[in-house]
């Protein structure tokens, strides 16, 4: 079964709005897929433009130890870069979703990477150092206004205080 990207961004979209998020799409998607905006309990609104990446392995993947995204983006300070991350074994739902901030997009020839996980025996997974940006715990970091600093160095996340 083929899955488009399209599901994968109505997919985070619908996360996003279960976890509390107002998702926002615009008329024309070109760079960003859509927009989030969430009050949080500071009273500080928070807007973050939202792009997805899906990453769907060919059935002749092989292990890779870093695996993300690599290609061309929209830049903004206070951009999450999604990825959903499907598997072998589940190509119809992600098996895990990375909120990634923009301190964590480097250049690359190609445009830029941001690869987060890594892929062994048919399933994504996330890479030791990268896991608060994964799933539950990376979408409950989208809610800190240092969000767009929070990075990883050396196996330690530098940059940011992660919420309680």
């Amino acid at each position: 079964m083929k899955v488009s990207d399209y599901f994968a961004e109505l997919f985070v979209a619908g996360r996003l709005a279960d976890a509390g998020w107002n998702v926002y799409f615009p008329h024309r998607d070109q760079g960003f897929d859509f927009i989030i905006t969430k009050r949080i309990l500071t009273g500080e609104l928070l807007i973050r433009p939202v792009q997805v990446k899906g990453k769907y392995p060919s059935s002749d993947k092989g292990n890779q130890d870093v695996y993300g995204y690599v290609g061309k983006l929209e830049l903004h300070p206070e951009m999450v870069l999604a990825i959903p991350f499907f598997s072998h074994n589940s190509p119809s739902t992600p098996v895990h979703i990375a909120y990634m901030s923009s301190k964590m997009i480097r250049a690359h020839t190609r445009g830029y990477r941001c690869q987060p996980g890594r892929f062994r025996n048919g399933e994504p997974n996330p890479r030791g150092d990268h896991r608060i940006f994964f799933d539950e715990e990376g979408m409950k970091n989208l809610e800190s206004p240092r969000f767009r600093d929070m990075e990883v160095a050396c196996g330690n996340t530098v940059g940011a205080q992660l919420p309680e």
